[in-house]
């Protein structure tokens, strides 16, 4: 029997992380003494700041955190996602409304299943992180792709979505910042985006993963304050791992209306239980305590930012737009297509990825991992020294 027949058919359908796989390969080749420079995995480089660190050492001491607790999470949890959503998000819920996840990625999976039944689609603009359309193929949806590439600064117009829009469309999924892009809706983009939404009755599905982190004065307005009127049709997703510095602990959020929550935790008391007490207790303190160290995180990755948007846009065949969030660099690379480097000519952006890797030792992602090829994503969220080094190899190879 094979290994394909002995998987369901949903199972065998999924698709590994194409971020974890390249950032896997990069530490594979680490480990062999291989000197990869990797800008594959989204996870800054930074320690989780003391603050919270501290308050995780004293839930350690605290046995009642050693036991189960509510699945949807801990109450004073609730009440700081309640309280970050209203000054961030510009929506004042109730803390029934939150519901905490194993990080954002539970988040995003749970979104989809408590909204979707089989063939409702899902309109995506692109290009999108990778786990996005696995997520709702695995909710028994159909993602419909919109794409908007550089010349755009990739993002899609209304009258894009309109054209995708079906009878079957159900969900349109919102992201801003983006990843991989950095790409940030204008407050007028968001707002004439979320009226069209609202006028056909569509549901939202928001990922703020990356709303704390912008730059140049920018700030990401959150669909349901462009449009009140989608509160009752929205889902917000989010999280403490990018902003914090805290990928490895596991903590996100999903806020919505009561009913939707409600399925939520059905699902969720089924799926994990309740999230990691110590790091709930981490979370709060992130939540409510000084943002000094943050500030200082996100003003280093907006002097990365500009540096490696720099130094890309000098690499023979790259257009780099300037990101205004997140820490991604999203580059189009379709003029670096087609010409003979050491041997090889690549005609796609996997082939030129993987050429980048074997003969410069840096790990990018290719473009087909989030939509179109033709396009590379450069994580920023790297030490200065190595961000450097890595585009001076680019620019050495293809020179």
């Amino acid at each position: 029997m094979s290994i394909e027949s002995r998987l369901s058919q949903k199972i065998s359908a999924i698709a590994e992380s194409a971020t974890l796989k390249v950032d896997a390969k990069a530490k594979a080749l680490q480990a062999e003494g291989r000197p990869v420079i990797s800008y594959a995995a989204g996870e800054p480089d930074f320690a989780t700041p003391e603050h919270i660190v501290d308050a995780a050492r004293a839930a350690l001491d605290d046995p009642k955190n050693f036991r189960y607790t509510a699945a949807v999470g801990l109450p004073e949890l609730r009440q700081a996602v309640a309280a970050k959503t209203a000054r961030d998000s510009g929506w004042t819920v109730e803390p029934s409304q939150v519901i905490v996840t194993n990080g954002g990625k539970q988040g995003v999976y749970q979104a989809f299943q408590v909204l979707l039944d089989p063939g409702d689609e899902v309109i995506v603009p692109s290009p999108y992180w990778t786990t996005y359309p696995e997520a709702i193929a695995l909710a028994d949806g159909v993602p419909v792709d919109v794409f908007a590439g550089a010349e755009q600064g990739y993002k899609v117009t209304v009258d894009q979505l309109e054209a995708a829009r079906t009878d079957r469309t159900k969900v349109l999924l919102f992201v801003s910042p983006s990843n991989p892009t950095g790409a940030v809706y204008s407050p007028e983009e968001t707002r004439v985006i979320g009226e069209w939404a609202a006028s056909h009755g569509l549901w939202v599905i928001a990922d703020e993963i990356y709303q704390n982190l912008t730059y140049d004065g920018v700030r990401a307005v959150s669909i349901v304050e462009a449009v009140p009127a989608l509160q009752d049709r929205t889902i917000l997703v989010n999280g403490v791992a990018k902003t914090f510095a805290m990928t490895g602990w596991r903590v996100g959020w999903m806020v919505g209306p009561s009913d939707i929550i409600k399925g939520a935790a059905n699902l969720q008391s089924h799926l994990t239980s309740n999230i990691n007490n110590i790091a709930q207790r981490a979370a709060v303190a992130a939540l409510t305590g000084p943002q000094e160290p943050i500030e200082e995180m996100r003003l280093a990755f907006d002097r990365r930012r500009k540096l490696i948007v720099e130094e890309l846009n000098r690499v023979p065949g790259f257009n780099c737009p300037t990101p205004e969030g997140a820490f991604y660099a999203y580059v189009d690379v379709t003029a670096a297509l087609g010409r003979e480097v050491r041997g090889v000519t690549p005609t796609t952006s996997l082939e030129l990825a993987d050429l980048i890797l074997t003969e410069a030792e840096v790990a990018a992602v290719p473009g087909e991992a989030f939509g179109p090829s033709g396009y590379l994503r450069f994580s920023y969220a790297l030490g200065d020294d190595a961000l450097v080094e890595g585009i001076r190899r680019i620019q050495e190879l293809l020179a």
